[in-house]
This record gives structure tokens, C-alpha cells and sequence, in this order.
């Protein structure tokens, strides 16, 4: 009979428990809590804001039978080590756990894991601690407030609005972010500049490039046409450029610091074209363990929520040793690099990075989904690239000067890679220079000579407005701003993104007239909720609250007093008052009555509807214009999505709907495709190219039969290739009402 193991260790994850009981072994048992077990209610407010905020905790729903479960475990064990995640919902869960099981202190024994190996887990079994209250109270103090602000806010909302809306701390102040950026964009002004560029010849016929950079007192920027016209007049009134200085030098690059939260979700965002919600996802799998060949599970990174930039001796050790033996000395920086942490940071954990360094991507990549490959690939090379040596550059900077103006012609060379061997920035910075300069090579000139010139080319530019917020921007700025923390940018975009406030046109957040309307009650009715300042002030509160510095009660009596007294002024001043979203219009028409169809949204998202209803009732999937023509009558190409959320891509004359009542003066063409078109042409016919949806590099392709370049369908890529069908209608109608794609589904096109 087999001894019963006399040690209990409650995880969150089941994953997570695979991994540490393979490093436990012997007497511990290892189970999974699978996250929350006791939370505040979800019908009603679960706070007593009458008796000192004392929240009522209760068994989440349908959880019994775990619950069941760990106290019959729990009961039969010696010691019952609490081994949630490192972080305060995780010091809270542990917390919950002792109080739902019946814990005494000297038998419920917290744990933590900053990363899944079997060092690691072993020691911090060796040396448990109690459950730190500080923490506690902070996730206390954050989900208390949070529930007020919800649940007083959203019933609110609802009579004032629409039902289904919601207000918070955090996501109310990045809808007003994204709206505000938008606001930035309307009222934006566009300057006028230009560029002005000479080619030069040197004596031995060798020419370069060098831009306008001023007079040869002072750096002078060119803002309308009759400023170049000046410059260009007296240039070419002399014609003969003289060498004012030839500067030679070595640059050196350092690597950036190793990842925290919001820069992995940045970096995996503009690189990896992950959503943080995904890249955490994945994360967490990578930290949580992963079935490697020959090696068994192994915990591939650290834990992934964290804002420090810290690094443990250990690892500064591991990485040195294998970057000297896998690349030679030269490439180390000679000592370890430590990073300083910002000062808003809590510092609990180490930056992100793998748990082995010595266990390259390469090294796993067959044990590894594709998404799994590619972010590990990013941590590690992020990583090992900050312990590198930095990389060297050679400079070469001309400056000639004719009739009073200097003309400077910049190039930049590498000399040694040093850390971009493993790791290379996407945005190098290029000195603030205009596109073009730097990348040819200059010839050898020495000051004093002459040089011709051949040409003057003029460029004009105007300034653009900022950009919209991406998600991974609008996570970097609200970590400069100190809104929120590493676990909640993800949960914040989605849940805006959720409501509708904002939603994502390609990769950019745009704000909604829904979140306009709502952003403006609150600006006008609960100003403090939507104020960055005022919210980052609040999680320092937090913070000083995990500190052991502030009572959590004490925070939130001063800030429900103000509150309160803003919900009664709103209740007040609202009273009778529903106020309208306005639609939002389109340029799609309807192809029935010519109006222009407006945005709505229903059970499978947000689509367009024509404003005539219920006189016409016409309704159509949401459309987004893609680069090129239709191959067969010259359209614009429209990318719309299926009910199911799968996107294809259509002729704009191609009929939606009901039919086009007699008389409509407009062309009809059938084509549609799964492949998606790109902006480049078909070399041989002019013709639009398109490619295979899907991750990753694909090659374009033409898909006109008559032309010479046409790629048959079997010879394009295609997962599992199939023949396509002749009912191209009853195709379309299959993307849009099958339950769940099937791969290699047939791609139907028309003949160019």
C-alpha cells in the first residue's frame, strides 16, 4: 500500500502543480486551487460601507467540490504550504485559503516561486513564511475599491445611458487617455518644413548625398518654399562646395535593460503582433512549465508580472558563463550589468528572463507551440543581450559649406555587434536624422577641397498629428503615468475594448461615440475617478499600504466621503435626464435606400445597420478597405469579418444583402478571397498580389490566370490544400455561418 504523503501544497494552476511535484517528490502532494476560491458576491455590493468597509468574503459558486477537496487534503496534512503567485491577488488568495480551510497559523505556511526550478522550489520549501497582511490589506484596499466605484458608478450608467455599461478607476482614466489623444489629433494644426538635399561630386568622381543644416553660425530649419528658394539661389549662384570638416568617430550602443511587464507586452505587441492579454497568457504557460524533450517540465522563465529590473546574482553569474562560452570573451561586457529600477516600482520581483540561460530557444524550440517559441525567443534574447558587450559603431560626419550654408552628410557603420549579435533593436536611433542619411558610404575627403554640384533636391513636408494610442503605447503611457500596475494594463484594455468605449482599427485604439458620451458624464459628474493625477496617487496609496506605512481602511474612508457626495450631486443634477449616443456613421451606403450605415453592435459584436430601420432593415458585417484593387473589375478590395469572426476579403461592387432594387446605376462583380491582398503589383500584369492568411512571412503571389507570373492554388502554401468550389455564394455564406473554421477551408477567387 503506498504511503500517504503527509505534505500539502496548493498551487493555482494545474500546470503549475505538474511542475513542482516532479521537484518535490516523497511526502508532498501538490494541488491545484484553480485560482479564486472566495470572493465578494457578484449580485450585490458585498461591502459594509456602514461598519468600517468590512467586505463579505464568500465560497465562489460552483467551486464546491474543490473546495471539498483541499479541506479533506488539508486536513490530513502536517503542513499546508500556500504556494499561490508572488504577488498581492496572490498573498490574497493564500490568505482566502487559510480562512476557507480553517487554517491555525502554524499549519498554513506561505511560499513563493519567482521562478519554477528545482533550486528554486526546493529552498523556498525549506523556508516558509507567514502570510504577509501588508500585502493582503493592498489587494484588500484595491478590490473593496474597485467594487464601490463599480457597483455605484455602473447602476448609473445604466439609467443615464445604456444597460451593460461599467465605470472603474483604471479603465475610466485610459478611456478618457485614448479619447483625449484623439481630441489631440482634431484639433491638431500641420506645420510646414522641408528638406533640402545637395549632391555632391568629389574630384574622383565619387558623389554623396548631404542634407541643409543650416548657416555656418547656427543649425537653421526650413519652413516654407521661399526659404529654400533663398538657400537655393545663392547655392547655385557659387556652385563650388568647399570642405569645411571631416569627423571620423566611434559610437557605442548599449543593450536595453532585460523585460518587466509593460515592456514585454510592448515589444510582443510591435513585434510578435501579440495582445498583452495573449503575451500573458503565454507567459504564464512559459513560467508555469513546459514538456521539454530529454529534460522533462521545466519552468522556462520567471514570473512574469513585475515592474524591477532587479536580477539575482545567479543569473548575472549564468549569463556570463555563457555568453564567454558561446560567443568568447569579447563579447561580455566584462561585469555583470545591473539596471536601475524606477522610482514608482515595487521591486518584488526580479525583471523577466529565462530561468536557465544556458537553455536557448533553438534548444526547445521542437517542444514549443509557435507563440510559446517566438516569445520565449524575445525573454531570452532580451536577456542575454543585456549582459553583452555593447555594440560599436564607425562615424563619419562631412560638413561643406557654400555661400554661408552648410550642407552635412552623416554615415554610420557597424564595427563590432556586440549585443545585436542576439538581440537587435527594431528602433536604433539614427540621431534625428531625415530618412535616407547615413546609409551610403562617403568617400575620403580632407578638408579644404572642393567639391561640385550636381543637383538640388527639395522635399516638402508638413507635421502630422500624434498618433493614435496602440495598445502596447497606451500601456507604456500609463506606466509612465503610474496608472496601474503590471497585472492589471492587459484586463484594463480589454475590458474598454469589452465595452465598447474604444475599439482596435488595425493595430490603433480609436474611441467610440459610447465612450465619448460616458467619458464626458464622468468628466463633468466624478471628475477624481477620471483623473490621471488623482488616480495615480491613489495606487501609491496602495503601495504605501502594502509598505505597512497607510491602513486600508483609512484610504478608502477618504475617499468614499468625496465620492458619495459626487454620486448624490450626480443623482441630483441628472434626475429626468437620458442622455443619447450619438450613431456612428460610416462611408459604407446602403446599397436599398442610400443612406449611410451607422455602427451597432448585437450578440456577435459590433456591425453596420442602416439608420432607416425599421423601414430597411439591411445590415452588413463591418468593413475595413485593404490595399490594392480588385483583380477583375478594379474595386477597392474590403476586408469583412464572418459572424464566426473570420475575415475574408471582397470586391466593393460585390452585393450584400438583399438584392439592388431596379435601377441602381452600379457595376456588380463576385470576387471575394480567404488570401489577403497586399499593396505590392504583379510585376508581369500590374494586376493587385495576394498572399496566404496567416502568422508570419509569406511571399505574394498573383492569382490572374492569364498572366505569366499566376501561382496555381496547390503551389501557394496552403496548410492542407483543397479544390475550391464553383458557388461562390454558397462559399461566402459557409465563412459566415460555420460554427468553427476548418483548416486549409477552400479559397474561391474570381478570374482576373
Amino acid at each position: 500500500m503506498a504511503k500517504a504523503k503527509s505534505e500539502l501544497v496548493i498551487v493555482e494552476s494545474p500546470a503549475k502543480a505538474r511542475t513542482i511535484e516532479k521537484y518535490l517528490g516523497g511526502d508532498f502532494r501538490v494541488v491545484a486551487s484553480m485560482g479564486h476560491l472566495r470572493d465578494l458576491p457578484t449580485n450585490t455590493l458585498g461591502v459594509d460601507i456602514e461598519h468600517d468597509f468590512t467586505p463579505d468574503y464568500q465560497p465562489v459558486k460552483g467551486r464546491e467540490d474543490v473546495i471539498d477537496d483541499l479541506r479533506k487534503s488539508a486536513k490530513k496534512a502536517n503542513t499546508v504550504y500556500l504556494a499561490t503567485d508572488p504577488d498581492r491577488e496572490g498573498e490574497a488568495i493564500s490568505w482566502h485559503l487559510k480562512e476557507l480551510l480553517d487554517l491555525p497559523d502554524d499549519k498554513a505556511r506561505r511560499v513563493t516561486f519567482n521562478e519554477i526550478t528545482k533550486k528554486v522550489v526546493q529552498d523556498s520549501i525549506r523556508n516558509p513564511r507567514d502570510i504577509d497582511r501588508d500585502l493582503v490589506d493592498a489587494q484588500q484596499a484595491r478590490r473593496v475599491l474597485d467594487r464601490i466605484v463599480g457597483y455605484k458608478l455602473s447602476p448609473l450608467l445604466w439609467r443615464k445611458i445604456r444597460k451593460g455599461l461599467s465605470a472603474g478607476r483604471v479603465q475610466s482614466v485610459a478611456t478618457r487617455m485614448v479619447i483625449d489623444r484623439e481630441n489631440e489629433i482634431r484639433s491638431f494644426v500641420p506645420e510646414e518644413y522641408w528638406y533640402l538635399y545637395a549632391t555632391l561630386a568629389a574630384a574622383t568622381g565619387e558623389t554623396f548625398r548631404a542634407s541643409f543644416y543650416g548657416t555656418t553660425e547656427k543649425k537653421q530649419e526650413l519652413h516654407s518654399e521661399a526659404e529654400v528658394e533663398a538657400v537655393c539661389k545663392a547655392v547655385e549662384g557659387d556652385k563650388t562646395f568647399r570642405i569645411q570638416s571631416v569627423k571620423h568617430g566611434k559610437k557605442q550602443r548599449s543593450p536595453s535593460p532585460p523585460f518587466i511587464t509593460s515592456t514585454l507586452q510592448q515589444e510582443a505587441s510591435r513585434r510578435l503582433g501579440m495582445t498583452p492579454r495573449r503575451t500573458m497568457s503565454i507567459a504564464q504557460q512559459l513560467y508555469e512549465g513546459v514538456d521539454i524533450e530529454g529534460e522533462g517540465t521545466v519552468g522556462l522563465i520567471t514570473y512574469m508580472r513585475t515592474d524591477s529590473l532587479r536580477l539575482s546574482e545567479d543569473a548575472l553569474a549564468a549569463a556570463g558563463d555563457f555568453i564567454r562560452s558561446h560567443y568568447g570573451d569579447k563579447y561580455y561586457y566584462g561585469k555583470p550589468r545591473r539596471y536601475k529600477t524606477g522610482s514608482n516600482a515595487q521591486d518584488a520581483h526580479e525583471a523577466i528572463r529565462p530561468s536557465i540561460p544556458s537553455m536557448t530557444p533553438d534548444r526547445v524550440r521542437k517542444s514549443l507551440t509557435g507563440d510559446q517559441y517566438r516569445l520565449y525567443r524575445l525573454i531570452w534574447g532580451r536577456f542575454t543581450a543585456s549582459q553583452m558587450a555593447n555594440a560599436v559603431y564607425d562615424n563619419m560626419t562631412i560638413d561643406s559649406e557654400c555661400a554661408g550654408y552648410i550642407f552635412r552628410a552623416y554615415h554610420s557603420e557597424i564595427d563590432f555587434p556586440g549585443y545585436t549579435d542576439v538581440y537587435k533593436d527594431d528602433e536604433e536611433d539614427t540621431e534625428g536624422e531625415e530618412p535616407g542619411k547615413g546609409k551610403m558610404p562617403l568617400p575620403e575627403l580632407k578638408e579644404g577641397e572642393s567639391v561640385a554640384l550636381s543637383k538640388l533636391d527639395r522635399e516638402q513636408n508638413f507635421t502630422t498629428p500624434p498618433s493614435r494610442y496602440s495598445e502596447a503605447t497606451l500601456i507604456r503611457a500609463m506606466e509612465e503615468k503610474g496608472i496601474g500596475r503590471p497585472s492589471t494594463y492587459a484586463p484594463t484594455i480589454s475590458t474598454i475594448t469589452a465595452r465598447e468605449y474604444v475599439v482596435k482599427e488595425g493595430k490603433y485604439l480609436r474611441p467610440t461615440p459610447l465612450g465619448e458620451t460616458v467619458n464626458g458624464l464622468m468628466e463633468e459628474r466624478f471628475p477624481d475617478i477620471v483623473d490621471v493625477k488623482f488616480t495615480a496617487r491613489m495606487e501609491d496609496s496602495l503601495d504605501k499600504v502594502e509598505e505597512g506605512q497607510e491602513d486600508w481602511k483609512k484610504i478608502l474612508h477618504d475617499f468614499y466621503d468625496g465620492f458619495s457626495a459626487s454620486l448624490d450631486n450626480a443623482e441630483e443634477a441628472l434626475q429626468g435626464v437620458h442622455l443619447k449616443v450619438p450613431d456612428e456613421v460610416s462611408t459604407e451606403v446602403c446599397p436599398n435606400c442610400g443612406k449611410n450605415l451607422v455602427y451597432k453592435s448585437g450578440r456577435f459584436g459590433r456591425f453596420l445597420a442602416c439608420p432607416g430601420y425599421p423601414e430597411c432593415s439591411f445590415t452588413m458585417p463591418i468593413v475595413v478597405e485593404m490595399p490594392g484593387k480588385c483583380p477583375r473589375c478594379g474595386g477597392r478590395i474590403l476586408k469583412r469579418t464572418s459572424r464566426n469572426g473570420h475575415p475574408y476579403y471582397v470586391c466593393e461592387n460585390r452585393p450584400v444583402g438583399e438584392k439592388r432594387p431596379e435601377g441602381k446605376d452600379r457595376k456588380e462583380c463576385d470576387f471575394w478571397t480567404f488570401d489577403v491582398p497586399v499593396k505590392d503589383e504583379c510585376p508581369a500584369c500590374g494586376k493587385t498580389m495576394f498572399k496566404v492568411s496567416g502568422k508570419g512571412q509569406r511571399k505574394p503571389f498573383c492569382i490572374n490566370t492569364e498572366c505569366a507570373n499566376f501561382l496555381p492554388e496547390d503551389k501557394r502554401g496552403y496548410r492542407t490544400w483543397k479544390k475550391k468550389t464553383d458557388d461562390a455564394s454558397g462559399e461566402e455564406k459557409a465563412a459566415e455561418e460555420k460554427p468553427k473554421a476548418k483548416r486549409g477551408r477552400p479559397r474561391k477567387e474570381a478570374k482576373a
